[in-house]
């Protein structure tokens, strides 16, 4: 069947999300440590997450984590096991749910085959096969051969006689659903079996509002350079590690390539405003409505990445000019830098390459090891862990420091290297060894060069998108850094003995 969608108005820039009216995790919920946490010998004393977090943890409330398992039996544990989840320092061990009450929705404009290829996925996977699918044409030059993909996969279509968007094309579907959650599907991924009940399982907590999958490449028979680099450093893959998705953190956003959301909580969807970008504006908003949101590695959907060179460029280019939009609806949540000034100032320091300014960046590391450590008094050894705190902390900053000079501000970094040939020679050797540093974490297949070169192309062009679109917008707030003013946050949590 097809629909001519009657057009709505947009939902206006910002749209605020209602908060959730229930965060209290129910009677049997379990969560489990995430595997780089670390605890204390007496285990009251908790380390992790991401930004990382130290949680003190009462004696009976430490007990209840032996095992390194925690199950929700009452007010007090499921608390606690709140607070861990919302930390990242544990995740959500949920049962297995049915797959049901669930519309999937997938926006596209031309590309039947890919349309195809993904509802024969969803009709061949038993969970999916009957479900209700909504495809929303938005736009096609040919509407014909998307209307017989959809009535031979007894899909409904949706038409927007003109291309409105892919944050609209989402919200006509949306609109139409009649169900308590909503699997959003682009037309150019294919779900693997059993990704949607890993994710369904995520809303037995009554606070997630929305839940990702991982976005892998699809297999190629004859891969080339940017096959290869892209099976490893795709924009749209989140990595291996689970997690809550928090601004400012290793796991700031998803894409909305796959993402299932519950109804209710995303109110009017995406911000139509947005062509690029909306998705992570539609994270941010559901976490300033105190939404949680899961990333769940575990569920993944193939995807065919963009693998020619001026689309590649195009894309990540197209990446960028969202970072204006996004800076200036959330203002501080998408820094390209965020650290700590003492670590900004022992890099800068540490960059004079001088023995005194080297001696000066080590007295302030140690100074913050110690600060750290009275902190921890209760730690196993308060002077080891002060110390690798600090200096894990150093690494992260000298790292980013990297970063924004290969990528957020090359502008800045190339012009003054034309008139520093020692600033020349400082960023050349750092846009190597970063590339080089990056080939070894990635895995990546390419030959270290190679791989090195394909990521500075990256950040060139994700840069220049960043300069562009701030200079539309005619902001700095994409380009200006955030200051972490601790470097580590303290919780307490537990319940009295």
């Amino acid at each position: 069947m097809t629909t001519h969608a009657p057009r709505t108005p947009a939902p206006p820039r910002g749209i605020r999300l209602t908060a959730p009216p229930d965060t209290a995790l129910p009677a049997g919920f379990t969560v489990e440590l995430a595997a780089d946490t670390h605890r204390s010998k007496d285990g009251r004393l908790v380390l992790g997450g991401s930004p990382l977090r130290l949680l003190r943890l009462t004696a009976p409330a430490a007990r209840r984590l032996d095992g390194g398992r925690l199950t929700v039996t009452d007010p007090a544990s499921g608390v606690l096991a709140r607070r861990l989840l919302d930390t990242g320092i544990a995740h959500p061990r949920p049962a297995p749910v049915p797959v049901a009450d669930t519309t999937v929705v997938i926006p596209v404009r031309d590309r039947a085959d890919q349309l195809d290829r993904l509802l024969t996925a969803l009709r061949a996977d038993p969970p999916t096969s009957r479900l209700p699918v909504l495809v929303v044409d938005d736009g096609s030059a040919d509407p014909a051969a998307l209307a017989r993909v959809a009535r031979v996969h007894d899909a409904e279509l949706l038409t927007h006689p003109r291309n409105l968007g892919p944050a609209a094309a989402r919200n006509t579907g949306l609109r139409h659903a009649r169900t308590p959650y909503v699997a959003f599907c682009d037309s150019d991924v294919v779900p693997e079996p059993g990704w949607l009940a890993l994710l369904l399982a995520q809303f037995t907590d009554p606070a997630v509002a929305l839940a990702a999958p991982r976005v892998v490449a699809l297999p190629v028979s004859a891969p080339g350079l940017l096959d290869r680099y892209e099976e490893k450093r795709s924009p749209l893959d989140m990595g291996d590690r689970e997690g809550p998705v928090v601004p400012v953190s290793a796991l700031s956003y998803v894409p909305s390539a796959t993402v299932v959301v519950r109804r209710c909580a995303v109110g009017a969807g995406f911000d139509e405003d947005m062509r690029v970008g909306e998705d992570v504006d539609l994270c941010m908003r559901l976490h300033e409505a105190g939404w949680r949101l899961r990333y769940v590695p575990a569920a993944r959907v193939g995807h065919r990445h963009r693998t020619d060179l001026r689309g590649w460029l195009a894309q990540r280019a197209g990446y960028g000019t969202s970072a204006a939009d996004l800076a200036l609806r959330h203002p501080g949540q998408v820094p390209p830098l965020y650290a700590a000034p003492w670590s900004l100032a022992a890099c800068a320091l540490l960059l004079r390459g001088r023995p005194l300014p080297a001696a000066a960046a080590a007295a302030l590391t140690a100074v913050t090891a110690v600060r750290v450590a009275r902190r921890m008094p209760d730690a196993d050894n308060p002077p080891r862990a002060g110390a690798l705190l600090s200096l894990a902390a150093l690494r992260g900053t000298a790292e980013q420091l990297l970063r924004c000079a290969t990528r957020h501000h090359w502008p800045v970094a190339v012009t003054a290297a034309v008139a520093s040939r020692r600033v020349r020679r400082v960023l050349i050797v750092a846009a190597v060894a970063e590339g080089l540093a990056d080939h070894r974490r990635s895995g990546s297949s390419l030959s270290p060069l190679a791989h090195a070169a394909i990521r500075r192309l990256d950040d060139l062009a994700y840069g220049w998108g960043v300069w562009l679109g701030a200079a539309r917008r005619r902001t700095t707030a994409p380009l200006r850094p955030r200051l972490a003013l601790r470097l580590v946050s303290r919780w307490t949590a537990g319940e009295r003995p």
